[in-house]
């Protein structure tokens, strides 16, 4: 299914479906996997030359034997005493003292050895200046960041930036993964993403709001396409951890189940113990009580910019257990959760593992599926524009509807 150009109808797709510089950015991907391919390629090629080493020698014995039989045998005018001379189609016997084998092993190895060293060491510099030609390149072009250059070199982990640094968290493949694929990515002129399977896109559009975006005329949000939204009922402080309600819920959500769009509702979180947490679903509860609302509630659990935020200063365990309980408590009173984060969070603030039985609304600013693990959402831009809200909102797209059709 695709929006096309009348947005209450989903259609094929589009012609404007990808830009230039959007085809360029996926073949740059592309290269940089073939890189990562051609180094492993060259370690495996180097891990074969040794592995290879114990046959060479063997054979090199074998030839060095066969060799000094021949020579024997010509020196004897072909003939051998005993009974294996007999007949002119046996091979002659030949024996070697234990200081003549232990000298040809010896040589053997050292051959074998000095030429499995020279191969490794090429296979080595090869994988090595591919590594750096990747890096430079990436980096001269100025299109891709530091992070962005590393992440096609490391394939088996999460590279994530936090505090400064630079993360390489191991991907634990026992976990639900995703298998979206970057080349079915589709991106409008316009930004909006979508996407695409068998020439068909199967995303639906959708947006989350809150105060910030003012007063919204959801009539003309639904006329731009827009199939569901995510109203914040609340925040909580991230220094004075005061739970306050968002003054615009109510009217935004009369406003988008008028207009005919499906409702979520989301609060954010700083709540640094169960009490806190048990106060934010109660009041989450009352809120949407009226509404009747089918479609998932939000636990919003992320970092907040002042280092001095209180969840910050929560460790991974504590933060999980926090985010684990509000899921609990919404799916004890018969609503579905979802748990919304970003690369750092899932990286390395949050256990996903201990999470794993929940679905997750995955926030990521960038035009590539990087991220493992499985994600029914994707928020992917802070910046978005829809008719009917004045300034910038937050888009998304859900790869399946998660309300009745």
């Amino acid at each position: 299914m695709k929006l096309g150009t009348d947005n209450n109808e989903r259609s094929g797709l589009s012609n404007n479906s990808y830009t230039e510089d959007r085809l360029s950015k996926i073949k740059k991907r592309k290269n940089s996997k073939i890189r990562s391919v051609l180094i492993i390629l060259g370690y495996m090629t180097a891990l074969i030359f040794i592995m290879s080493a114990a046959a060479m020698i063997n054979t090199w014995i074998d030839g060095k034997v066969n060799e000094t039989a021949a020579d024997y045998a010509e020196a004897m005018g072909g003939a051998v005493s005993g009974s294996d001379a007999e007949t002119d189609d046996k091979e002659p016997t030949v024996t070697f003292t234990q200081e003549e084998v232990d000298a040809m092993v010896e040589e053997a190895v050292l051959e074998a050895v000095a030429n499995t060293e020279a191969d490794m060491k090429q296979a080595i510099e090869d994988a090595r200046t591919e590594v750096l030609n990747g890096i430079q390149e990436g980096l001269s072009s100025g299109e891709e960041t530091t992070v962005e250059v590393l992440r096609p070199f490391y394939p088996e982990h999460i590279v994530a930036v936090s505090e400064g640094k630079f993360h390489f968290v191991p991907i634990n493949y026992e976990l639900k993964m995703n298998s979206y694929d970057d080349a079915n990515l589709n991106i409008l002129e316009s930004g909006e993403y979508q996407y695409v399977v068998d020439d068909q896109v199967i995303t639906r559009k959708g947006i989350d709001v809150s105060r910030f975006q003012g007063k919204i005329d959801w009539q003309a949000v639904a006329a731009d396409g827009v199939e569901f939204a995510f109203i914040r009922v609340a925040n909580r402080g991230y220094g004075s951890g005061k739970l306050v309600e968002d003054e615009t819920f109510d009217a935004n959500m009369k406003g988008a189940i008028d207009a005919g769009i499906h409702v979520g509702v989301y609060i954010f979180s700083q709540a640094i113990n169960e009490d806190e947490i048990r106060e934010e679903f109660q009041l989450v509860m009352d809120k949407v009580e009226p509404y009747g609302v089918k479609c998932p509630i939000v636990f919003d659990v992320e970092k907040t910019a002042d280092s001095s935020g209180r969840m910050n200063q929560l460790t991974v365990e504590e933060r999980t257990n926090l985010t684990l309980l509000f899921c609990q408590l919404v799916e004890e009173a018969g609503y579905k959760p979802i748990v919304y984060h970003n690369l750092e969070m899932g990286a390395l603030m949050i256990d996903v593992e201990t999470l794993e039985n929940y679905d997750k609304w995955f926030a990521y600013y960038n035009d590539d599926m990087y991220y493992p693990y499985d994600y029914k959402i994707w928020q992917y831009s802070d910046k978005g524009r829809v008719n009917g809200i004045s300034g910038d909102v937050d888009l998304n797209i859900c790869f399946e509807p998660f309300w009745e059709e």
